[in-house]
């Protein structure tokens, strides 16, 4: 597959250019970085979680854990992860398990961690198992505009 068509679409509209960078096949973010050569917390990975409102994205580095009670506090809402099943239905165009953390493009809620706002290259799912895009920080934020920003992950 390579690229998932939302995302290859959502990227072209908004102008962003990227390169994909090919890797062995790879069922975690933390094995995908050292497939690709990349640091972990250069890796954006998306996180599902869900409440009464519906669902949502957690954008987060890949060497980070969410903190759902963070997200509770700070938007005064009760969020709690959403089940692989629920996930692999918002992203028909991904393989389970390799969702690109691009909610904008999903029509999603998206959050994004105040740690990724940093980083001159950003790597993410391509919507496969092989297969990570890269981007430019700049362009890589450009893609959130109206997406909360804020410290929602840690790294223990």
């Amino acid at each position: 597959m390579s690229i998932a068509n939302t995302i290859k679409s959502y990227l072209s509209k908004h102008k962003v250019e990227f390169d994909l960078v090919l890797h062995s096949k790879t069922f975690s973010s933390h094995d995908s970085a050292e497939a690709a050569h990349v640091a972990d917390d250069h890796i954006a990975k998306a996180v599902i979680i869900k409440d009464e409102k519906g669902y949502a994205m957690v954008v987060i580095p890949g060497s980070n854990w969410v903190k759902l009670q963070a997200l509770d506090d700070e938007l005064n809402r009760k969020f709690e992860l959403a089940e692989e099943s629920e996930v692999n239905l918002l992203f028909k165009d991904c393989e389970p398990g390799a969702i690109p953390p691009l909610g904008p493009a999903y029509g999603l809620e998206t959050f994004l961690d105040q740690q990724l706002t940093t980083l001159a290259n950003i790597y993410f799912e391509a919507g496969d198992h092989k297969n990570l895009v890269h981007v430019h920080g700049e362009e890589f934020h450009s893609l959130f505009k109206g997406a909360r920003h804020g410290y929602f992950s840690h790294n223990d």
